[in-house]
């Protein structure tokens, strides 16, 4: 992929990202984009963003799963080439 991609936070793995920084992360957020291998699933986003939603985000032990990005009013967890091509472009 080569897209000119810009970081702003980068946080390092030892930081364990639960529940409620996933929560914070949908804040402003109109779409959630998760990648779990290949099946991917998409979510547009309200005011109130459900339990089920938050929960996709998170790993088996309840962690934020990575990579996990935001690119404007979309956010995208866990890795998929076709869904990473699609945002970044």
């Amino acid at each position: 992929m080569d897209s000119k991609i810009e970081i702003v936070t980068k946080v390092p793995a030892s930081k364990k990202l639960q529940q409620a920084d996933a929560k914070a992360l949908l804040k402003g957020a109109s779409r959630l984009i998760v990648a779990k291998g290949k099946k991917v699933s998409e979510f547009t986003l309200g005011a109130r963003v459900a339990d089920d939603t938050v929960a996709a985000m998170l790993g088996p032990t309840g962690n934020l799963r990575a990579p996990t990005a935001v690119v404007g009013k979309t956010v995208v967890v866990g890795f998929n080439d076709a869904t990473y091509t699609g945002v970044f472009g």
